[in-house]
């Protein structure tokens, strides 16, 4: 979403990104990011909360109307209901979700990344 968003912006048509990979998104250099510190797959808010998600969508409208110059990153306020333990299973070295075989795989194929773009081939 954050290419689109950039492409988008630079034909003229404002946006706001909402999404709970900041590192990312703010990387990717889109022009408004609605920050929600959410497990990934929820950026707008807890399933069934439709409060929640209003809110979190005016604060974008919002966000859209203000930002005042360009990469401008709102961090909205709300907390996940369940705690933070979501976290722990995804900034560790730990990835419960991935074997050994998957792990490896992973390896060669950055490895091969590599090789192939210092050889300008990627």
């Amino acid at each position: 979403m954050s290419l689109v968003s950039r492409h988008l912006e630079e034909n003229g048509i404002p946006t706001v990104i909402v999404a709970n990979a900041r590192d990312i998104v703010e990387h990717c250099g889109v022009a408004r990011l609605l920050f929600t510190d959410f497990p990934l797959g929820s950026p707008c808010g807890e399933p069934g909360n439709a409060k929640m998600q209003r809110e979190i969508v005016g604060m974008a409208l919002d966000l859209l109307e203000s930002a005042s110059g360009a990469r401008t990153t709102v961090e909205a306020p709300f907390k996940w209901s369940k705690g933070e333990a979501w976290k722990e299973k995804i900034f560790t070295k730990e990835q419960p979700w991935k074997d050994a075989v998957a792990e490896d795989e992973w390896i060669r194929k950055k490895e091969l990344y590599r090789k192939l773009k210092s050889e300008g081939k990627v």
